[in-house]
């Protein structure tokens, strides 16, 4: 019997569920609906910050749209139609089909949340992404005076290029002649001349790119990554699938030594106004490519070359007595050659005595002998003989260890010259950095070095110059260099002399280095550059004979296990394995006394190498992103010499003690994450008046790889303090020179964050960014306005979601704010701060580089930055008073508020904006001084919803207009709308009323069909309506209210609790939130109740004020009696249909 009780139970659930659900969905329906809706404004509001975000974010021909975003957008589209449509049928529902169109709508619900979610996503990055940018200006050389040969070749080149008529154009003549010159004259033309072609795509090609790599080069240009595409066909697609989304290109392949077919390269041929230009030393290669018309580069004439040697030289130079003739002759030694004349003359650049130009012709007439690329050679150097530094000369020698025509990155470039020792040692790392910068901008101004972006990023050599470090370094001192060829398999053993200095095989396809290679004899070796080749392992006996090695670079390579032998390279001063991520076994360095540098940085090793505790001469040591597992005691305190030292692991088991710290009285660079707070200020306590250059303090229990690295990579330079999801009960120690602090998601046990945050100390911060601290009520202390040093340098102040901020300072007034108070804050961001009322109230004061203001979801703020001065101190100058108490903030460009449902009044004068969106502000009336003035700021887009634009009032007409003109005639604001409630002057109040009316009418139409579904089922709906909204016992005493006839009061309460019903899905979520950052269950619940008065207060912002209410209240009175009456008797009628 038992057992047919239990079958009978299990029975009867499974048959039950059913059921229940279907009378879930049935007599839920319109609170469903209900929530739909508060679902979908909220949606809508998101949706209104990313159309804001979007469009001040793309730059005409420079960002466009993620795909996702777009996407994301269509689907709100979409989805806002899809309901529109349901909640017709809703209101039309039939009886028996109220479970099938519930379900739907509880779906729809899903999806909405679903979409939120995705929204709350992309605004977390960037909406837009860089176009392939239409190019970059290139600099050049002008000859004042007379137009020359060049310029006039130049102009012919342009002149076909603009010909409809032409599609492939072919420039040719010998290396250094001028060819890339000529069409980086071109690539500015084609900029400058935007309504000819919409950008330009320059691929400079080099003597060594087979096919495979002049696609992988080009698709670099296009943004486009075919690096891991192994068939040519593939990679030909994608090529010329991303050409065919472009439009009037010009295709700019300088350097082209062999002829391609474009289809095999996926090269579309060139039509519809995009064009294609090639430089090459051979007019075959042009014939081959099909190009016409094709232009030669010729050398200079006498009188071209002269005029551009003094261009560069200086025309001071013709003062100097007696020159004349010996000048002449330096000319004509260079052979008209536009390389030669440039190099030379920089060379010479400075000399102001007869006899060094005397000297100087002599040597070039040696130089002139032999071949004619021998000759051109030997002219460049000259210039490199002339250098007179030694530095200098191994600085440019060892740049040609990159590949042709390869991009240096300059930081990284100066690392090596530190660890080749070309920069000479110093006591500190900064004052080499700074050596190596002033070595290669010498280099760059004598044009033996070039410039590839505006940044000065990056440095290139010309292939000639590097012609001709390759063939000094053939002899003495002899490098071995076979970079960037595409190499699998090393060189063979032929090519390793025993004189050999430096080997580069770097940027390879190099697989492995097998026992079988016979070990290289090249005992004066002292650099080898194995990095960025697929190598996963060397033999053991590799090294033999290389015990003079000194720098050993493996960076990203696939090694998992370095070979024993390394362990004897005695010699070695830098180890270098940056993003070895395989690699875990690294042998004992205890013999490698001499090494400077170690570099683990996102490595896979899990411990500490053996023997690290004698490398005393240890000068940089990475470990970042790398999970060791044991840091042994006592290591760090031995490399007492440490000037750099990241220690940013991916397991925070390691615990990095202070008083290692301390012994290090050498460091300049020192990044750490650390998982606890005691722990972070021991660090700090430990570094202080250290006096370091760079470093950066996270302290949190993890992070992913990619976020750790973002964050490494994203603060440059910056003294950087990072503190998420720390317990704040104590006072923590700030470095005196930190320049950007984070707080985030940290639990503040006080509610003045000064407390704990000693910002009194922080006089050079220059970014502060606090997100998600519950119960910060003030950030500074009053004192603080008192100290003009305090917040003199912040230039970005950024606050989300401290729900309890009152203001940034302790007092309302804190009276007058000294000199240079906030006078370098440039851009402010605040959001979703509920409490907050007003941010600054200024004396006499502005706010001078302010250019950027983001503020939103502040639901208690009345003014943005307000006044202290009487009226009777200032006087209107304007029209109605437009500048009364107005603050001057002479440089903001953008402003963007949003949902701020008191804001009154925008007290600015910005003569500077040009980017304005408001909504969801209805409290806000005027608009002036900011735009409502008689002389308006140089506007270009403005985005103002229509319920505020309706509402404005205006004292100057063609301020309104002009303003107009550049609202989005596409979004919510547009032009057209505005027009169209332009129309309906005279009649809004109506209107208005008329709307309210239609929604009250709607409200009173679901009360009924809920009252009938309530005498139907009233035990049944308590906990249906739990398990719609969650609300628990408050809903069983609101129904059992009902029941008993509470009168009008009670109904009011209910439709709050209805409207705020929205909001409670999140409460799990909230909770889930709270414990992990260590809140009480007391300090929760004050919190909620907190949040749930403020979201009350945002469904208030639709009211009308509390006047027209008491004046609709009588009405409202009699008809809530009628209707009453209707209710109960279409109730009943239900009653008799079931």
């Amino acid at each position: 019997m038992e057992a047919v009780g239990v079958a009978f139970v299990e029975l009867v659930k499974c048959v039950s569920a059913p059921i229940v659900e279907c009378v879930k969905y049935h007599k839920g329906i319109n609170k469903y609906m209900a929530t739909l809706k508060k679902r979908l404004n909220e949606l809508n509001s998101q949706n209104a910050d990313i159309e804001a975000r979007k469009n001040v974010d793309l730059v005409s021909g420079e960002t466009v749209v993620k795909e996702e975003v777009k996407l994301w957008l269509e689907r709100i589209k979409n989805i806002n139609d899809e309901i529109k449509i349901t909640e017709e049928k809703v209101e039309k529902v039939k009886f028996f089909s109220r479970v099938d169109l519930g379900k739907s709508v509880a779906r729809k619900i899903e999806e909405v949340k679903e979409l939120y979610e995705s929204g709350r996503k992309l605004l977390e990055s960037s909406l837009v992404i860089p176009l392939p940018e239409r190019g970059d200006p290139l600099p050049t050389i002008t000859i004042e005076g007379r137009e020359t040969t060049f310029e006039r070749k130049i102009q012919e080149i342009w002149e076909s290029l603009i010909d409809d008529g032409v599609t492939k154009i072919g420039v040719y003549g010998m290396g250094g002649i001028g060819k890339t010159t000529a069409l980086e004259h071109i690539n500015n033309m084609i900029l400058e001349n935007k309504d000819k072609f919409d950008s330009v795509i320059w691929v400079t090609v080099s003597k060594d790119s087979d096919l495979t790599n002049l696609q992988e080069k080009i698709a670099h240009k296009l943004g486009l990554d075919i690096s891991k595409e192994v068939d040519q066909k593939t990679r030909e697609g994608k090529l010329y699938k991303q050409f065919n989304t472009k439009r009037k290109y010009v295709l700019i392949l300088d350097d082209l030594w062999y002829a391609h077919s474009l289809k095999e390269v996926g090269i579309p041929e060139p039509e519809n106004g995009c064009k294609l230009v090639l430089t090459t030393r051979s007019r075959d290669v042009c014939n081959k490519m099909s190009c016409k018309p094709i232009f030669q580069i010729e050398f200079l004439s006498e009188d071209d070359a002269m005029d551009l040697f003094l261009e560069t030289v200086g025309r001071d130079v013709l003062s100097i007595g007696n020159l004349e003739k010996t000048l002449k002759e330096i000319v004509q030694q260079c052979a008209g050659l536009p390389l030669a004349v440039v190099t030379i003359a920089k060379s010479l650049k400075g000399t102001v005595n007869l006899y060094e130009w005397e000297i100087a012709l002599e040597k070039l007439k040696k130089c002139t002998k032999g071949s004619e690329s021998d000759a051109i050679i030997e002219r460049l150097k000259f210039s490199y003989d002339r250098l007179n530094d030694k530095r200098l000369q191994d600085c440019l020698l060892y740049c040609a260890l990159y590949p042709e025509d390869y991009e240096i990155d300059r930081a990284l470039l100066i690392e090596h010259l530190i660890v080749e020792e070309i920069i000479e040692e110093s006591n500190t790392r900064q004052y080499q950095i700074k050596e190596g910068q002033a070595m290669l901008a010498k280099l760059v101004n004598l044009c033996l070095l070039n410039n590839v972006d505006k940044y000065a990023r990056y440095v290139k050599m010309h292939d000639l110059v590097r012609d001709m470090a390759l063939r000094i370094t053939s002899e003495s001192p002899r490098f071995l260099v076979k970079a960037g060829l595409g190499l699998k398999t090393i060189p063979n053993e032929e090519n390793w002399k025993g004189d050999t200095l430096k080997v580069s095989l770097m940027d390879n396809n190099i697989y492995d280095i097998p026992p079988s290679f016979e070990p290289p004899k090249c005992r004066k070796l002292s650099t080898l550059l194995l990095c960025k080749n697929t190598l996963r392992s060397i033999s053991d006996n590799f090294f033999l004979h290389m015990k003079g090695l000194c720098v050993l670079d493996l960076s990203y390579t696939r090694i998992a296990n370095l070979p024993e032998s390394v362990s004897n390279l005695v010699n070695l001063t830098a180890l270098l394995l940056k993003r070895c991520e395989e690699l875990k076994y690294v042998p004992s360095l205890a013999k490698l006394k001499r090494l400077r540098k170690l570099d683990f940085f996102e490595t896979g090793v899990i411990e500490v190498p053996h023997g690290m505790e004698m490398l005393v001469k240890l000068r940089y040591l990475d470990f970042s992103l790398c999970r060791l597992e044991f840091m042994p005691d006592g290591v760090l305190r031995k490399l007492v010499n440490l000037q750099y030292l990241s220690l940013m692991f991916l397991s925070t088991t390691p615990r990095i003690k202070g008083e290692d710290l301390a012994c290090l009285r050498n460091l300049e660079t020192f990044h750490v994450l650390i998982d606890d707070i005691n722990n972070y200020n021991v660090c700090v306590k430990s570094l202080e008046n250290r006096g370091l250059t760079n470093y950066i303090f996270i302290c949190q229990s993890q992070f992913s790889q990619e976020y750790l690295s973002w964050i490494v990579h994203s603060s440059g330079g910056d003294k950087f303090v990072y503190l998420r999801e720390c317990k704040l009960s104590e006072s923590i120690l700030l470095p005196e020179d930190v320049e950007k602090l984070r707080i985030e998601k940290c639990n503040v046990k006080v509610s003045r964050l000064y407390e704990l945050v000693p910002f009194n100390v922080t006089t050079k911060l220059r970014c502060l960014e606090i997100k998600h601290c519950q119960l910060t009520e003030y950030l500074f202390s009053c004192l603080y306005s008192y100290n003009s040093r305090l917040l003199q340098n912040l230039e970005r102040l950024d606050l989300d979601k401290l729900s309890n901020l009152n203001g940034l300072f302790e007092t309302e007034k804190f009276g007058s704010p000294q000199l240079g108070f906030f006078s370098s804050l440039r851009y402010l961001r605040i959001h979703y701060c509920n409490n907050l009322k007003k941010l600054f109230i200024l004396d006499n004061a502005s706010i001078p580089s302010l250019e950027e203001i983001f503020i939103k979801k502040c639901n208690q703020l009345e003014e943005l930055i307000s006044s202290t001065k009487s009226d009777d101190e200032d006087q209107n100058q304007e029209k109605g008073g437009t500048d009364h108490h107005a603050i001057d903030l002479p440089k903001l460009r953008s402003l963007h508020l949003s949902r701020l449902p008191k804001l009154h009044r925008i007290p600015f004068i910005a003569k500077s904006l040009q980017d304005v969106c408001i909504y969801d502000c209805p409290n806000l009336k005027r608009i002036d001084p900011l735009l409502d003035r008689e002389r308006c700021p140089p506007l270009q887009y403005v985005r103002i919803d229509r319920n505020i634009w309706r509402s404005l009032q205006w004292d100057y007409t063609d301020a309104k207009n002009f303003v107009q003109s550049f609202m989005d005639p596409d979004g919510y604001s547009g032009s057209e709308e505005v027009e169209e409630l332009e129309g309906e002057k005279g009649g809004g109040e109506e209107n208005e009323e008329e709307e309210k009316e239609g929604r009250k009418r709607k409200e009173e139409k679901g009360k009924t069909r809920e009252l009938k579904e309530e005498i139907n089922e009233q035990g049944e709906e308590e906990r249906e309506e739990k398990e719609v909204e969650g609300e628990g016992e408050e809903e069983e005493e609101r129904e059992q209210k009902e029941e008993e006839g509470e009168g009008e009061e009670e109904d009011k309460e209910r439709e709050k609790k209805e409207e705020g019903e929205g909001e409670g899905e999140g409460k799990e979520e909230k909770e889930e939130q709270s414990e992990e950052e260590g809140e009480t269950e007391d300090e929760r619940k004050q919190r909620e109740g907190e949040e749930e008065e403020q979201s009350e207060g945002e469904g208030e912002t639709e009211e009308e004020g509390e006047e027209e209410e008491k004046e609709e209240k009588e009405a409202e009175e009699g008809e809530r009696e009628a209707k009453k009456e209707k209710r109960e008797q279409r109730a009943g009628e239900g009653i008799e249909k079931k």
